[in-house]
């Protein structure tokens, strides 16, 4: 794992010699916030990708100024370079990210219909999505494979007492919806479905766009949290980089949801901010 850093000290000969440096897990390269060239952004990322490749490692954690440059971003991700952006964490966290908008609006649960988006389940968001329909009376579940919930809802959710609502009308099934958990829809898709116009969308995925030209509510495509801080955790004391980012770093995910579950609940992480297209929740 390196993390990818602007540099704390300006020269110009690095600049424009377009060199990168390694030090120890950091590579830093030669800019600060300035936006660099598409043709910058190409030389920095193929330095990035040959120290890569001479350690065999293939993910970076980006600082939130290097995350900026989406010429260079996008380089990486030409190059197959896997950028750690707090994605997977953000599906892990699904049922606390309910209850902390619950909570910050003062909705009331029982008044409030949710809908969750979904086409691919993995077993955290099938975990997260048994607690919200236990926990929020009016749940939603739109999909394009009606057949596979069905069948997890006869052979899973039934065993425990849950019931769900399955559909997928583009014209009714989250027109009514307070809270859309999104957790696959691309844009050209949710885009296709009726929204209650200030309906709270909450995409897992992030980047999407919402194009309802009634639509005045809030699309949600980043977050932050906190954590209990450790020693191993002290790494970024100027503060550069994302702390989900960081933390999901960390986590290796093929462990099972409740083992997960219990490091959340032990490094105690909570959702500290909520990053909309109109505001921050």
């Amino acid at each position: 794992m390196y993390y990818v850093q602007e540099s704390d000290n300006p020269n110009s000969i690095l600049n424009r010699l377009n060199i990168v440096r390694l030090k120890q897990d950091k590579i830093i390269l030669p800019i600060q916030k300035e936006k660099i060239s598409s043709k910058k952004a190409r030389k920095l990322a193929e330095k990035t990708k040959k120290i890569l490749k001479k350690t065999n490692c293939h993910k970076l954690i980006l600082s939130k100024e290097i995350k900026r440059q989406e010429d260079y971003k996008n380089y990486l991700y030409t190059y197959s370079i896997d950028i750690v952006e707090g994605k997977w964490l953000f599906g892990i966290l699904s049922y606390q990210l309910l209850e902390y908008i619950i909570s910050k609006k003062n909705i009331k649960k029982e008044e409030t219909t949710v809908s969750i988006l979904v086409n691919d389940i993995s077993d955290p968001i099938l975990e997260n999505m048994k607690q919200i329909i236990k926990e929020y009376k009016r749940v939603n579940v739109v999909t394009q494979h009606f057949e596979k919930f069905k069948k997890i809802e006869e052979q899973i959710l039934k065993q425990e007492g849950i019931m769900i609502n399955i559909s997928n009308n583009k014209k009714k099934s989250i027109s009514k919806s307070k809270i859309v958990l999104n957790v696959d829809f691309p844009t050209e898709l949710i885009n296709q479905y009726n929204l209650q116009e200030d309906a709270i969308i909450i995409n897992l995925r992030g980047n999407v766009k919402i194009n309802k030209k009634r639509f005045n509510g809030i699309n949600i495509n980043d977050y932050e949290i906190s954590f209990r801080d450790r020693e191993d955790f002290e790494y970024d004391k100027n503060n550069l980089y994302d702390k989900k980012d960081r933390y999901e770093a960390r986590i290796f995910q093929n462990q099972p949801f409740s083992y997960i579950e219990k490091k959340l609940k032990k490094d105690q992480v909570k959702i500290v901010k909520l990053i909309g297209n109109r505001t921050i929740i």
